[in-house]
């Protein structure tokens, strides 16, 4: 299992530092001579970049070969962590922040395809559990490594740590990942790349500032929404035209690939939205510090590690369906617990709590980015790999925009004070009752879907097994 721990391990470099820099914007905006708001950029033009360019990123794999292409984006990842550690300026380090997102863009759907291509289906989920845990783990460790850092040292830390963990992933890389590639891989649809991540790029931009509650730009989001909207509407009907198309839509005539994707993505708005939640009704609803409730968090994401060795023997018991349907509406259950909280709750039961919903969202996620590529041919993984990573960011960026949307109209639906703890509730709930409705949606999977994946064996109905016997 060396090959997933590689993928695991580029992985977490990417995933905590999506999050990393959260609790270290005061001190780069003294340092920088700038405001944390105006420091606050430098996140949005990670997510920005991330987004733009992941559509491209399994055509790249399918010309130049996994392993080269993932080499290379952790190259690029590492290069762009020291040139954001040496940076004096702001615009230096939106720069640098912007070429780290395009070595992250080109990790999780390459690494997921690396993962596809150098195992079985019966291994793959067992494979995948690997690389999930960094996931979970990346965005809970991200704000407390960040504010430690930050804290006891520097801010440029937070970027210089990446510079030894790159390196030795590059030389694993090179020494344990193969090199796949398409035989005949197609040109680059120019176009499509082009209005996918402006597409992308504009929707990510307002759904950011959605969730920094920039809402009295009206005028820009407007235009944001609108173009991004316009884009992505053209990008649609190029691709219907194109004979390869940096997105292949036939792939949505998949079943697996159709639920794992739109079923998926609500189960991801609401996990989007919690990500934020959580930590906000911790400190203003119930009085906690940054750091304790960093500490919280982070036991209940001792949850996700647990799921990795369980979820394979649970879908190999009843299956994708039954896992799915009966896995989100628990994790809907475990979001509304939250709602009967207050400030006098044990610690002890909070964290019980993050645990065993920190272990069913892990299960979830791990079902989901298996469950896509289940009936997925390979010619198509590369393309399905971009797609999943898109449909993926798109959930949670969403997610945070509708949390901090939600949480800023509670009090005048409710009557609730603004950022009190029964406000932050009434959020949750919501977040809750959607993953609660997403459950119903895996219904429309076939009881055998992703049997080779799941090793789950349907048995057929005594009647129909008596006339295969007669035949």
């Amino acid at each position: 299992m060396i090959v997933p721990l590689v993928v695991a391990f580029a992985f977490f470099m990417e995933f905590v530092d999506s999050t990393v820099l959260t609790t270290a914007l005061p001190d780069m905006a003294r340092e920088l001579n700038a405001t944390p708001a105006e420091v606050s950029i430098t996140i949005t033009a990670y997510i920005v970049s991330l987004a733009v360019f992941i559509p491209a990123s399994g055509w790249m794999s399918d010309r130049f070969g996994t392993r080269t292409v993932f080499r290379a984006a952790i190259a690029v990842f590492t290069l762009a962590s020291l040139l954001c550690g040496i940076s004096e300026t702001l615009p230096q380090l939106i720069a640098a922040r912007s070429l780290q997102g395009i070595g992250g863009a080109m990790m999780v759907p390459v690494g997921r395809l690396i993962i596809l291509k150098s195992f079985p289906k019966s291994e793959f989920l067992r494979a995948m559990s690997y690389v999930t845990v960094p996931a979970f783990l990346g965005p809970v460790l991200g704000p407390p490594i960040g504010g430690f850092l930050s804290t006891y040292w520097s801010w440029r830390w937070i970027f210089f740590v990446n510079l030894p963990f790159g390196l030795i992933a590059i030389v694993l890389v090179s020494l344990y990942i193969k090199n796949f590639k398409a035989e005949k891989p197609s040109p680059l649809d120019w176009l499509g790349s082009i209005l996918t991540g402006g597409s992308l790029m504009a929707l990510m931009y307002a759904f950011d500032m959605v969730g920094a509650h920039k809402t009295d730009e009206a005028l820009t989001l407007a235009l944001l929404f609108g173009g991004g909207l316009l884009l992505g509407v053209l990008a649609i009907l190029h691709a219907r035209r194109h004979k390869a198309p940096i997105l292949d839509l036939s792939l949505f005539k998949i079943p697996t690939f159709l639920i794992a994707n739109d079923a998926g993505s609500i189960f991801r708005i609401a996990h989007g939205g919690m990500m934020i939640l959580t930590p906000i009704l911790l400190q203003l609803g119930f009085g906690m510090t940054a750091f304790q409730s960093g500490l919280v968090t982070l036991c209940g994401a001792l949850g996700s590690v647990v799921a990795k060795g369980t979820t394979k023997n649970w879908l190999k018991r009843v299956g994708f369906r039954s896992m799915l349907v009966w896995n989100t509406a628990a994790c809907g259950l475990s979001v509304l617990v939250f709602c009967f909280f207050t400030a006098s709750t044990p610690v002890f039961v909070i964290i019980a709590v993050l645990v065993g919903s920190g272990y069913l969202r892990s299960c979830e996620y791990l079902s989901l980015s298996t469950l896509v590529f289940a009936d997925v041919p390979q010619a198509q993984a590369s393309n399905a790999a971009s797609i999943g990573a898109m449909v993926q960011q798109m959930g949670q960026g969403v997610g945070v925009a509708l949390a901090a949307a939600l949480l800023e109209a509670m009090p005048q639906w409710t009557g609730a004070a603004p950022l009190s703890s029964a406000a932050i509730q009434w959020t949750i709930a919501t977040m809750g009752l959607m993953m609660l409705a997403g459950a119903f949606f895996f219904f429309r999977l076939p009881m055998d879907a992703g049997q080779a994946f799941s090793g789950h064996r349907v048995l057929k109905p005594a009647a129909h097994q008596n006339q295969e016997v007669i035949r």
